[in-house]
């Protein structure tokens, strides 16, 4: 059944002189596919997929740069180089092919990126006021580095014209250009400062420059924070006077954001992640809308398809960003458009995708493994030639992705599961109740398991006898891991781990040290759930800050919860030892590397996290019996090819284990080693 074409989302939309075939936009933001600084074949791929899956407008060059002062901090395209013109026409081609417009955002980054990147240019603001989260203390921009950024940010546009592209949106939130407009950022005292009049002088400056080098049919944006919401700050009465002198100078559309990004903290607000409320700035950009007579586009935690209808059906914006929702399935508009929106897969908020990029590089998707891999993976699974019988020992995130992709390519699949419900790691770590929306990335794939005729059997502790039964062809152990807390030189029997304090079974009375030797969520997610409970915590790490491996859009929430909590801290020591007093309690023996002490700590509870050790009894068991005796050609996994070793022809199934089951990782490591082994069986 198909969605009816009275459906808001999908109702076209005029913009300037461009008529875009629906209401959905996959806003401005940087992934950091390109290579050398260019939108290259992984950049073109990753935006023409959203085009293909129907988006109605995509926007590349989440803060394209303008100028070599403005080295990028995260994979950001230079648009000041002319090489970027053919790549530019090549995407925009593509893009347009499938039916999508596609517009691109320009930005000197200012003050919000690193003196020691690039060519190590000095970097710039309006004035030199050092920005936490980058760390760099930029250079006061003199008048002549005015009239150079002036005539680079008129080029720029020019070339984005040349390349074919729709458009450009000018960014104004945290970077170069608002670092006039805000009273946080302008100490000014010549022209270009003081008065709200001084402060707009610079950037519409740059909009009548831009104008004037892309002519008047080329469709201008502007993405500006409409309200900083912090002290000093740029507020809403200034904010709305000076997009109304920009709308003079040529702006045609409005991109509406609220707060600043700064540090951390801001950003999180700005950006907000789960466990916050859906689409928390909606009233707030009607409320932009009423007042300005040009279209009107707002992103910010729109994560459904509901809310997004809700917002275009009642008026309250005129084009909804559903960025990181179109990270998570880049179908979605064409899954809506064929009356399939129960099988859009969804953005959980985990804000991977933007924490990736520090962490390891670029853009991912905490549960869709195929975006930013669109020239090696496929976003839909196509019917394999042979049916063949599966069987999946698991239901966490790399035992269903594995039980959903062989169903995709029509096999008969059996999955075993020894809990009572699926989940796995998953459904430990939602037990932290603000990160509860991390179940939809099982529920997501249950439902799909069950549309592909799945047989899902839980509460099955399978032992061989119950794998060998099912006569499979194929056996993929995704059986995870258990704790592992062997890091204590002295007394590992008395502590616990962290999915006793998340699953309830630790019932801590007194007070309690969670050592991390992790660094990732599970230790910050068991000092949260402790410190909610009223337990006095202390957070003990061998690293020399908090755990690195949570990112900066989530790491604001925990940090939070210290502060509120009033939870202590130590970094830089290990846990040596724990043993028991005469009365009872634990003395946790903690050591110093740097300066060769120990100090200790005497507490009720002592809680490690130290990853987990993979649950391979199962697999080992079944070695023997297989054609592979396990092994995995990896050549031909990163190929996209099907596994073809053979240990002994006499075996009766083909045998891999996935995710935890193989060593201690990550969700995204879960569904992609499942993906991409599965693609070609």
């Amino acid at each position: 059944m198909r969605t009816s074409v009275t459906d808001p989302l999908l109702q076209p939309f005029t913009l300037k002189s461009l008529t875009l075939r629906n209401r959905v936009v996959s806003t401005s933001h940087e992934p950091a596919f390109g290579e050398g600084g260019l939108p290259r074949d992984r950049y073109r791929r990753y935006h023409l997929e959203k085009a293909r899956g129907g988006v109605g407008l995509t926007m590349i060059g989440g803060s394209a740069v303008v100028s070599p002062d403005s080295p990028p901090s995260f994979g950001n395209l230079l648009l000041y180089r002319d090489d970027v013109v053919p790549w530019l026409r090549r995407l925009a081609d593509d893009v347009h092919a499938a039916g999508a417009a596609v517009m691109c955002q320009v930005t000197h980054l200012g003050r919000r990126t690193s003196n020691y990147a690039g060519d190590w240019l000095p970097v710039l603001s309006a004035s030199p006021l050092r920005e936490p989260a980058h760390r760099a203390f930029p250079k006061e921009a003199e008048p002549w580095d005015l009239d150079r950024v002036v005539r680079d940010y008129a080029d720029a546009a020019a070339r984005c014209a040349e390349g074919g592209l729709d458009g450009i949106e000018i960014q104004s939130y945290g970077h170069f250009l608002d670092s006039f407009l805000s009273p946080a950022t302008n100490e000014r005292s010549d022209a270009f400062g003081g008065s709200l009049a001084n402060r707009l002088a610079f950037p519409r400056r740059v909009i009548r420059a831009i104008r004037s080098a892309v002519g008047d049919a080329f469709i201008v944006g502007i993405r500006m924070s409409m309200d900083e919401d912090r002290p000093g700050g740029l507020a809403l009465d200034e904010a709305l006077v000076a997009v109304r002198r920009y709308i003079e100078d040529g702006i045609d559309f409005v991109s509406t954001v609220r707060g600043s990004i700064e540090s951390d903290a801001s950003l999180a607000r700005a950006i907000p992640s789960m466990g916050t409320p859906s689409a928390p700035f909606l009233e707030f950009t009607a409320g932009i809308k009423r007042a300005l007579d040009v279209p009107v586009m707002h992103a910010g935690r729109i994560a459904d398809v509901a809310t997004a209808r809700h917002a275009v059906r009642e008026g309250l914006l005129d084009l909804v960003g559903m960025t990181r929702a179109q990270i998570a399935d880049p179908h979605l508009v064409a899954k809506v458009a064929a009356g399939a929106e129960d099988r859009v897969r969804p953005c959980v908020g985990a804000s991977y995708c933007l924490d990736a990029i520090y962490d390891s590089g670029d853009t991912k998707c905490v549960h869709n493994p195929a975006t930013g891999r669109e020239l090696q993976l496929p976003h839909t699974v196509a019917r394999a030639p042979e049916r063949k019988k599966a069987v999946v020992v698991g239901a966490g995130p790399a035992g269903l992705e594995a039980a959903r992709v062989l169903g995709e390519r029509g096999h008969e699949v059996v999955v075993f599961e020894a809990g009572e419900s699926p989940g796995g790691q998953i459904r430990i770590a939602a037990a932290n109740s603000r990160r509860r929306d991390l179940l939809g990335i099982v529920d997501w794939r249950v439902d799909e398991c069950k549309v592909l005729g799945v047989e899902l059997r839980l509460g099955v502790l399978a032992e061989a006898a119950d794998v060998l039964a099912e006569d499979p062809d194929i056996v993929l152990i995704a059986t995870g891991g258990l704790p592992n807390v062997s890091v204590l030189a002295e007394g590992a029997g008395m502590v616990a781990d962290t999915w006793d304090v998340l699953g309830g079974a630790l019932r801590p009375r007194g007070r309690v040290l969670v050592y991390d030797d992790n660094g990732a969520y599970p230790g910050l997610d068991a000092v949260e759930v402790l410190a909610r409970q009223g337990v006095p915590t202390e957070y003990v790490t061998p690293e020399r800050t908090l755990a690195p491996d949570v990112g900066s859009m989530n790491s604001p929430a925990y940090l939070r919860v210290f502060a509120e909590y009033d939870v202590s801290t130590t970094l830089a020591h290990r846990l040596r030892s724990v043993r028991r007093t005469e009365d009872g309690r634990l003395v946790a023996t903690l050591r110093s590397e740097y300066a060769d002490t120990e100090a200790e700590r005497v507490v009720d509870h002592v809680v490690v996290e130290h990853g987990t050790l993979p649950n391979a009894d199962l697999y080992r068991d079944l070695l023997a019996g297989s054609t592979n005796h396990g092994r995995l050609d990896h050549r031909a996994l990163l190929a996209g090819a099907p596994q073809r070793e053979v240990a002994d022809p006499a075996g009766r199934y083909q045998l891999f284990r996935i995710g935890d089951a193989v060593t201690s990782r990550n969700i995204h490591a879960a569904v992609l080693d499942a993906l991409r082994l599965c693609l070609p069986m």
